[in-house]
């Protein structure tokens, strides 16, 4: 299972955005994956002042990727081909690569963007 930003960010600060059958899906897996855009993203989010922490974003990122376990998935060539191939309905390059890396690994993905599923990925909310 592949949690994009949004989902981590609700895992470790607000769980309510999630449902509770998302919740239960993501207590029972057996791993959760991000990908290392998230990082990525994050990072410019809490520069930006787009996104509070109580950390320093590289601190705080690998704090939560501890507590829930949650292993990082590098960006390598074939998800960076695939993401430029996917068709134009993201526009977003961080969700592409997360897009693009859910279709490779197959993975269902937890997010609140209802574009994802236009991929063909199984989506969580």
């Amino acid at each position: 299972m592949l949690l994009d930003t949004c989902a981590l960010l609700w895992l470790a600060h607000d769980q309510k955005q999630l449902t509770d059958q998302t919740l239960e899906k993501i207590d029972k897996a057996p791993t959760l994956f991000v990908s290392a855009a998230t990082g990525f993203e994050i990072g410019l989010k809490h520069k930006a002042k787009k996104l509070y922490l109580p950390l320093p974003s590289g601190e705080w990122i690998k704090k939560i990727l501890a507590h829930y376990l949650i292993n990082v998935i590098d960006l390598d060539l074939e998800i960076c081909i695939k993401a430029t191939e996917l068709p134009s309905i993201h526009k977003d390059p961080c969700d592409r690569f997360i897009i693009a890396t859910a279709l490779i690994r197959d993975f269902p993905v937890v997010t609140g963007d209802s574009r994802f599923a236009e991929y063909g990925i199984k989506v969580l909310s």
